[in-house]
């Protein structure tokens, strides 16, 4: 019984690595979507039809004619072809078998296991399933924003999925870490300065949905300046502090860049901090952090100068996934020492 249970658990560990394998390639594919603006290519939910791509001329022209009536393609994309149009198609089409694939990856094993290994099981991992269902919600909950009198999705419905989509990989990978351990152990969550740390990043994930989702990296191309100031021209101050914020396209990237210094700040505070523990784990992830946290600077400064090229912002984008991903780490080593 014991041997089995450790075999079930070597499983468990597989099966959620593999997780979260998928899951950053849909934050990938999610934010090519994004930003090649392919996110409304498909104007139905589909839940259970469109599994497979269309196989025949007469099933693209039926996408191609849904996608003709919503204001994205009769106000900004009116001149585009059927051959245009299959390109943002395969961009969307894949992040929504991807997101299938992920539901049904994620149930399937986890009924085994509950059956294998009883009600712990279902204890600590269903609630990673309640979130992969919501996701799929709020992703259509997104694309319905964009459907009747806007030619782009809500930014603040883009930021929820993005942030939602972070939370899943961050449980996923705090799993896969806790696997090592007994499936009984309990995990005492604290607030302490790695998890405030975390907290930041996470809040910058959001603040990078809202620069994105206004297409706010388009303007004020300049750093370390917005133009020739450094609050920008043309916002006022007192908007800071009233809800406008949120839809102004000058603020939000400014205060991206306001919370990339404080992070920043914040990063050499914790290095200073723990420079002379003697957990060599410690120290190398906080290291390892700093050059994550260092190629985020680096490669926002670099979307921001280039007017947010796909390139730029997609590495942007992987990268915060690393730049999590050892932040977590970090909290987890100081939990558990």
């Amino acid at each position: 019984m014991y041997t089995e249970n450790n075999l079930n658990l070597n499983y468990i560990k597989i099966w959620l690595i593999l997780i979260f394998i998928l899951l950053s390639l849909m934050i990938f594919i999610g934010g090519m979507t994004r930003l090649t603006d392919s996110g409304l290519s498909i104007t139905e939910w589909e839940l259970f039809r469109g599994f497979f791509p269309p196989l025949t001329v007469q099933s693209w022209n039926n996408y191609f004619d849904l996608y003709k009536e919503i204001p994205e393609f009769k106000n900004q994309n009116y001149n585009m072809s059927l051959d245009e149009f299959k390109i943002i198609f395969w961009w969307e089409w894949s992040h929504r078998f991807l997101g299938r694939l992920i539901g049904l990856f994620y149930l399937f094993p986890f009924l085994y296991f509950f059956k294998k290994m009883g009600i712990i099981v279902f204890r600590k991992y269903f609630y990673i399933f309640i979130f992969i269902c919501l996701q799929g919600f709020i992703g259509w909950y997104m694309v319905t924003s964009g459907l009747v009198d806007r030619t782009d999705v809500s930014q603040y419905r883009l930021a929820l999925h993005l942030f939602l989509a972070f939370v899943i990989l961050s449980c996923i990978y705090w799993e896969i870490l806790n696997s090592n351990k007994n499936i009984h152990s309990n995990s005492n969550y604290f607030i302490s300065l790695p998890m405030f740390f975390l907290i930041l990043l996470f809040i910058q994930i959001i603040l990078g949905a809202f620069v994105s989702g206004m297409d706010a990296g388009l303007i004020y191309n300049t750093w370390p300046l917005m133009g020739s100031s450094f609050f920008p021209d043309d916002s006022l101050i007192i908007d800071l502090f009233t809800i406008n914020i949120f839809n102004d396209p000058s603020l939000m990237q400014f205060m991206h860049r306001i919370s990339a210094y404080l992070i920043f700040l914040l990063y050499l505070f914790i290095l200073f901090r723990y420079l002379n523990t003697k957990n060599k784990k410690i120290i190398l992830t906080i290291l390892v952090i700093g050059i994550f946290l260092l190629f985020q600077i680096i490669l926002g400064i670099f979307t921001v100068l280039s007017g947010a090229k796909i390139l730029y912002a997609s590495l942007h984008q992987i990268n915060s996934i690393l730049l999590i991903c050892s932040s977590i780490y970090f909290l987890y080593l100081r939990k558990n020492i």
